[in-house]
């Protein structure tokens, strides 16, 4: 029999080795790079990304490509006060690219907007001959002109201190020939852990846009984030969706992006102030495909000296075809 003690020696001693023997072999995985179980790890991880990302991409076009989304839209035209002819006929004061000849009168009185009409419309999917519209500013939203069996739609939006006629179709040359869009390589490295630091409440900030009108947009705060040793801010917009809107233009803008900067949607701060932003999700404005969007531009403070490499890159629109002239 042998004694105890020799016996838990011998234990100590062989644990002793199976622990030396488990230390080398972590040097030696740690020399050749991770372990099989932390690259199997890595490997789901990066799938993952993979997967969320191309899902993304995949609404992302659906949404622009639906027969209301921004690739539909083929107006924007202003409302002066008074009264005018709307329809695709040359004889009229506003002329729609597409669209019965003559779609109706529009009267601007007031600052109200009213509509009588000269073809079949339905006015928000009902039966109508016109009646007083509602713009985007108001609350329940714009009201809707329907036309052409449901596959033009118009609305009234405020932009600054006017009015205007936002045109969609679903059968635009925008929508039907879309081209498809494209990305910067991005990465999981992009997804940026941001710092959020709280504005005082109410604060706002004046954001231009592309027609030349300012509006104030609710600005709750900055996000902070580090880029290779370098602090970078973002202002961030609320504009009511329960997002933090991020409006940014960067050293890739105009050298691979949209010249006018891009969009981003970060969700709001956690208990803690921090915010996840995923520039691979960074996406081009509707004017990057139309030329009849209002969208807003990046305020001074949000232009990045930064190559931002992930996201969506310019897009390039279809060649106007043969005998045509893009309007």
């Amino acid at each position: 029999m042998v004694p105890a003690r020799p016996l838990t020696k011998l234990v100590l001693m062989k644990s002793a080795a199976i622990v030396a023997m488990s230390l080398m072999l972590a040097a030696c995985n740690r020399s050749h790079g991770p372990s099989a179980a932390e690259r199997a790890a890595q490997a789901r991880a990066e799938a993952a990304f993979k997967t969320a990302q191309q899902a993304w991409r995949a609404q992302r076009v659906a949404e622009l490509t639906k027969p209301d989304g921004w690739t539909s839209l083929i107006g924007l035209h202003l409302l002066d006060d008074g009264v005018h002819r709307v329809g695709s006929g040359a004889d009229n004061g506003i002329r729609l690219l597409m669209g019965p000849p003559r779609l109706g009168l529009f009267t601007l009185r007031d600052g109200k907007v009213s509509f009588s009409a000269d073809a079949e419309v339905s006015l928000d999917g009902q039966p109508s001959r016109g009646g007083a519209l509602r713009s985007d500013h108001d609350a329940g939203g714009p009201d809707i002109v329907s036309f052409d069996e449901g596959k033009g739609l118009l609305a009234v939006i405020e932009r600054g201190d006017r009015l205007w006629l936002r045109v969609k179709h679903a059968d635009a040359d925008s929508r039907l020939r879309f081209t498809g869009l494209t990305y910067w390589p991005g990465g999981r490295d992009w997804q940026v852990q941001a710092r959020f630091i709280a504005h005082p409440k109410g604060t706002t900030l004046e954001i231009g846009n592309i027609i030349g009108s300012t509006d104030k947009i609710a600005n709750p705060g900055a996000v902070e984030f580090t880029r290779d040793g370098k602090v970078y801010r973002i202002e961030a917009l609320d504009e009511g969706e329960g997002t933090l809107f991020l409006v940014f233009a960067d050293r890739t803008s105009g050298h691979g992006s949209y010249g006018a900067g891009r969009f981003l949607d970060a969700p709001k701060p956690d208990a803690k102030g921090r915010v996840l932003i995923d520039f691979n999700r960074a996406y081009n404005p509707p004017c990057a495909f139309t030329l009849f969007a209002t969208c807003p531009l990046p305020p001074l403070q949000n232009r990045l000296d930064l190559r931002i490499e992930a996201g969506e890159k310019a897009y390039v629109k279809p060649a106007p075809l043969p005998g045509t002239v893009r309007p």
